[in-house]
């Protein structure tokens, strides 16, 4: 069994001039889906963790999240979408299909 169950990296990477997940509320994203994790008890070794990441190279679809070990990509808005992430991935282990980003989508 691994250290934990699930990683959620949340893609904060800036770039001068071009479009960048920072410039979509990533930062606020990853605050937020911390303190639902926490929140929900879900924090923890045999639970979930929480992870900044540089450039995850789907820039196209920023902002972006992906979760390991399922290797699920999922683009997001508001915190309305992290919280479904959450309660629905992270915590019961199904996938949100409406947010699962594409696969051609890349940088």
């Amino acid at each position: 069994m691994s250290y934990y169950q699930r990683h959620i990296f949340f893609c904060l990477n800036q770039r001068d001039g071009e479009n960048a997940c920072a410039q979509h509320g990533a930062q606020e994203a990853f605050d937020h889906c911390k303190k639902r994790v926490k929140a929900e008890g879900l924090a923890g070794k045999g639970g979930v963790r929480v992870n900044k990441a540089g450039c995850l190279d789907r820039c196209a679809g920023g902002p972006v999240a992906v979760v390991y070990p399922d290797a699920v990509w999922y683009s997001f808005v508001d915190s309305s979408d992290i919280d479904e992430i959450v309660e629905r991935h992270l915590k019961q282990g199904e996938v949100v299909d409406r947010l699962v980003l594409p696969d051609n989508v890349g940088r």
